[in-house]
Formats: C-alpha cells, structure tokens, sequence
C-alpha cells in the first residue's frame, strides 16, 4: 500500500507543481488550521437565530471530529508523515509535528460540509468545494498519504451525520419544553 501512495504523491508533484500552485496550497490548508474557519462559520452562524441550529450542528460536528481523529485515531495509529520518510522533499509549510493518520485538516472541514448538507443548508457547496481544496492541498504538500485524506473524509461524514442526528433530537427535546 506505502508503494502506490507514495506514487500518488509522487504523480501530484510531478504533474501539479508550479509557482502558482506552490503558492496558493499553503494558503489554503492553512485555511483549515485548527479548524478555525470552519469555527468562525459556526460562530457567525449561531449569531443569526435563521441559522442558530446550522451553527451548533457546524460546532458539534467539529467536536466529534476532534475527538475521534485528533485525541483518539492520530495518537492510537501513531503514523509517521510521508516527508519523514522520503525526506528529498522539501515542503512549503512549517513541518507538522503531529501524527499523519487521519487527516485533521480533512476530517474537519468534510465534517462541517457533510453537517451542512444533511441539514439542507445551501452553504454546504462552498463549504464541499473549500473541504476537496483543502483535503487536496495536505496532499500536494506532501504531509499526509492518500489514506489520511480518504479516512479523514469518512469520518468528516460520520461526524457530520452524527451531529446533525444528535442536534435534532436534543433540538426537538429542547423545543417541548
């Protein structure tokens, strides 16, 4: 498996690297360091009683992830970043001291696009769009496998599903009384 992620990688730096691209990949992951813009969202969401509940199922996804990726999964698998093993990369960001498995970055911001989507909030586009921007940037940065990001991306869905499931039955509990 380490053979072929590694070719991946290797395909995106042959085929995707220029001035540009080395340019704009660090701004946007950086987007989704410490989930900040997706907590911004929720926050500004929250602000609106319109989109109150679009906000705290935003937040509460954003728990979840952190719980199950960043303090369960990460130090459980303790998995080593691909530039720690093929160290004639040179990156184009400060090296991530954390473990590589699964993607933070990834499972944070799929969580809050997947929370928007179920829950029927037009804001689920742009967030969809902005979370493939990012998942594809740890990539081209060269500081997760493959398989960071698809697992990042599954439990960016498990999250999002499960806060918007959660949210509704504390939201229906909270409304009758």
């Amino acid at each position: 498996m380490s053979d072929i992620e590694f070719a991946i990688l290797d395909f995106i730096q042959d085929n995707f690297r220029t001035d540009f691209s080395n340019f704009i990949m660090p701004l946007i992951s950086a987007l989704g360091n410490k989930g900040i813009i997706w907590i911004i969202t929720g926050l500004i969401l929250c602000i609106s009683k319109k989109y109150r509940k679009s906000g705290i199922i935003i937040l509460t996804a954003l728990v979840f992830s952190a719980l199950l990726c960043n303090l369960t999964l990460k130090p459980l698998v303790a998995r080593m970043r691909p530039f720690t093993v093929n160290s004639e990369i040179k990156l184009l960001i400060n090296a991530p001291t954390d473990f590589s498995f699964p993607s933070g970055h990834t499972a944070s911001s799929f969580s809050v696009a997947f929370a928007l989507l179920f829950n029927k909030n037009r804001l689920w586009i742009p967030s969809m769009i902005l979370a493939v921007l990012i998942a594809f940037s740890r990539l081209y940065l060269y500081v997760h496998y493959p398989t960071d990001v698809l697992c990042g991306i599954i439990i960016g869905l498990i999250t999002g599903i499960s806060a918007n499931i959660v949210c509704k039955i504390l939201f229906k509990k909270y409304n009758r009384k």
